[in-house]
């Protein structure tokens, strides 16, 4: 029988619960003996020239070794990410510290090394720097008039901009609506902030980094310091959390390795919460236009999305989520007109990136919020208005208007399925009976019908190593990278299902460079279906090669074999066989295998959310009362794995929609800069999950799976921002903004 489908605890939770995880702040190198700690001083201003930066006072503290700033920093400044119509000017690169110019609250201008943490915090506010403010832009729609700009030099605060408006597009529909909408700008707050630390061993350096791709932050090293692969290492110990904002290396982690090589003493670096929410990168922060179109019979015709990127000062990742966006622009339903144009703008906030989901949640908050406002304008139900449109089984593979290519699906099962779960009838009629009542708690019922793009950079694939070791254990080495995700339970499945050996005596190794020259990481939900395609292909590489040896040993036909308790035995003579740790003592080449597994195109995960909420009319006060969901990413092979992944993306997108921005005065100063102000959600706000199983499994790899990290996320969001307009629809309301926090309800309410 299969270990694969069924509920395996993870395996690395009794340490993490009993000894506790090895993070970056944790590490007792002993290269890292007599580290100084590094302190960033960070701009108070969001737009300002540097006239003049005084460490004196600085250096002459007590425990104080250095202070740089830009002047003294002689690497290149960090190149921007790739944008919608080619790569943003390079004017636009990052310094690792402001030179001249800043450009948003927290960007670092000097940087202090000590002997101690708590002597860095007191050198900081010593370093005096004189500014002369210039005017900030906040606002994307202000950005664009280029009234004010970041980067004079470049002329224009347009980072990019993509696709046209066809003004023929709606010209046959019934019904228009049209409708501006904010996806508003957050902050990932991983539970580990930003951390690092670096030790030079003669030329060569390591790298300790909190991160999720070990192997792209070696290479961005090896460009800053202009260093061969040899000569960099890059470690990447426990994570805790990443959600995308770890993917690439900051420029404050990046310059660790100039400082120790400067001072000649091994460095670490660790954030402080405060500066973890204004100068780690944030996520979503588009302004959409949406405007859908289509017969007083529920046909959608047609289908526009105009949206604007803020992609925060520096171009990021932010420059490039426009492009997911358009891509998933239609979502689940057969629309036969779509279209959808983008513009990035650069702002004086913090710079913007990849958080959960990265561009596909903000083109499925649009088409979701869309079809609400459609059904309400031809007086539908809206969840029949979506199995009206909804793309069909027989219709896979099924090419959408913006170039995706969907290889599964069941959206009308998956909606249907959720729909008898959660007694929607019986919903709408316990809506009914409030509203007849004239009860100040009204109910809202949220559905959200999503599709998502995973393994989104499927050919750049995933690499994975599987060896039996003379003992009988076996060694994995793989180039994801996990931040929570439980990767060691769900490799060591694989391996144990193949090859019959104990869960426990299979390591899962990730995150270093020397070990793992070549790797990807962990981002887009890739993990499962490229480095696990990849470890289950070594696998049968390596089970293929002991089939092979033990016919060999055994003097035996390799068809009369087989495993049982991880020994290769006759069939029918139970007492004739050899084990793993025998056949690896006699291989002279090693038992092992190496695999770098692609996918010929990305899979597409799917799923239909309903939340039920409750809303106190007179406050404005949401309570999110159920959550129902399916959540289809193709075979589950491990169902707790699964579930604690649609856990916290649905934990995540609730927020969105009831209580997190990240937001700014229109001079560019943070108005929530501490988990005081910033409204991050607990288990007391949310519901019970009700979790349903569905499972369309993929051919587009061996293990038929499909992304799960991000999918809750996606779908939660506008399910529960659906719901808690869907309460207040028979008093007027058509649109409230997220988050929609008891102010806004309450406004909206008075407004109607």
């Amino acid at each position: 029988m299969s270990i694969l489908g069924t509920r395996v605890e993870r395996r690395e939770d009794p340490r993490l619960l009993t000894v506790g995880g090895t993070y970056v702040d944790d590490l007792r190198e002993p290269a890292l003996h007599g580290a100084l700690h590094v302190t960033y001083v960070r701009s108070p201003m969001a737009h300002a020239r540097i006239t003049e930066i005084d460490a004196d006072e600085a250096r002459a503290l007590d425990g104080v070794v250095a202070v740089f700033t830009g002047s003294d920093v002689d690497l290149p400044p960090l190149p921007p990410d790739g944008g919608l119509s080619g790569p943003p000017p390079d004017a636009m690169s990052r310094p690792h510290l402001a030179r001249d110019v800043v450009r948003y609250v927290g960007e670092p201008v000097a940087v202090v090394l000590t002997e101690t943490r708590a002597a860095g915090e007191d050198a900081a506010e010593l370093v005096s720097v004189d500014y002369d403010p210039l005017d900030a832009v906040v606002d994307v729609d202000d950005a664009l008039r280029d009234e004010v700009l970041l980067f004079p030099e470049v002329g224009t605060n347009l980072t990019g901009s993509a696709g046209t408006v066809d003004e023929t597009l709606f010209d046959d529909c019934e019904v228009v609506v049209t409708r501006r909408v904010e996806n508003q700008r957050l902050a990932p707050a991983p539970l580990e902030v930003r951390s690092a630390a670096c030790a030079w061993d003669g030329d060569k350096v390591t790298v300790w980094l909190s991160n999720q791709n070990a192997q792209s932050c070696r290479d961005a090293l090896m460009a800053d310091l202009g260093l061969p692969a040899e000569q960099v290492r890059v470690i990447t110990p426990d994570v805790g959390g990443g959600f995308g904002a770890k993917i690439g290396i900051d420029q404050e982690a990046a310059l660790l390795a100039w400082l120790s090589r400067r001072v000649g003493r091994p460095v670490r670096w660790v954030e402080s919460r405060g500066e973890n929410l204004v100068a780690m990168t944030h996520g979503r922060a588009q302004r959409q236009r949406i405007t859908i179109g289509g017969d007083r019979d529920g046909r959608i015709r047609a289908y526009r999305l105009e949206l604007v990127q803020d992609v925060g000062a520096y171009p990021r990742m932010g420059a490039f989520l426009p492009v997911f966006t358009r891509l998933m622009v239609s979502g689940v339903y057969d629309i036969p007109r779509v279209e959808s144009t983008a513009q990035c703008v650069v702002t004086n906030t913090t710079p913007v990136a990849a958080y959960r989901g990265a561009g596909r949640p903000e083109a499925t908050a649009a088409i979701e919020r869309a079809v609400d406002l459609f059904a309400a304008e031809i007086g539908a139900d809206p969840a029949e208005v979506r199995r009206r449109n909804l793309i069909r089984p027989e219709q896979f593979p099924y090419t959408t208007p913006g170039g995706a290519v969907y290889d599964t699906g069941e959206y009308v099962r998956a909606l249907d399925a959720v729909l008898e779960a959660a007694d929607y009838r019986g919903l709408r009629a316990e809506q009914a009976r409030r509203r007849a009542a004239g009860s100040p708690l009204q109910l809202g019922i949220g559905v959200a019908s999503y599709v998502e793009i995973t393994a989104p950079n499927n050919a750049e694939g995933e690499t994975g190593h599987v060896e039996v070791r003379p003992d009988g254990s076996v060694l994995v080495l793989t180039g994801s990278s996990p931040h929570g995700q439980g990767h060691w339970t769900s490799y060591a499945m694989l391996v144990s299902d193949q090859l019959g050996i104990d869960l426990d005596r299979i390591e899962v190794v990730h995150g270093d460079t020397d070990r793992i020259p070549e790797g990807v990481g962990t981002m887009g939900s890739r993990s499962l279906q490229l480095g696990g395609s990849a470890v289950h292909r070594a696998t049968v590489d390596v089970l293929e090669k002991g089939r092979r040896l033990a016919a060999e040993t055994i003097e035996i036909d390799e068809s009369d074999l087989e495993i049982v308790d991880g020994r290769w035995r006759v069939r029918g003579t139970p007492n004739v066989g050899v084990t793993w740790a025998e056949l690896a003592q006699r291989s002279e080449g090693g038992l092992a295998a190496d695999v770098h597994f692609t996918e010929d195109r990305p899979t597409f995960p799917f799923g239909t959310h309903l939340a039920v909420v409750e809303v106190d009319t007179e406050t404005g006060a949401v309570r999110h009362l159920r959550h129902v969901t399916v959540d289809d990413a193709g075979r589950i092979v491990n169902p707790v794995l699964t579930e604690g992944q649609r856990h916290g993306g649905i934990a995540q997108g609730a927020a969105q929609a009831l209580l997190e921005v990240m937001s700014y005065d229109a001079d560019g100063n943070p108005q929530n800069a501490s988990l005081a102000d910033y409204s991050f959600i607990t288990a007391a706000e949310l519901p019970r999950f009700e979790l349903l199983t569905m499972e369309t499994a993929t051919t587009l790899n061996p293990l038929g799976v499909k992304g799960i990290g991000e999918a809750g996320t996606i779908g939660a969001t506008p399910a529960v921002h659906n719901a808690v307009i869907d309460a207040l629809s028979h008093l007027g309301v058509r649109h409230i903004d997220m988050p929609t926090t008891p102010e806004r309800v309450w406004s909206a309410i008075d407004q109607a």
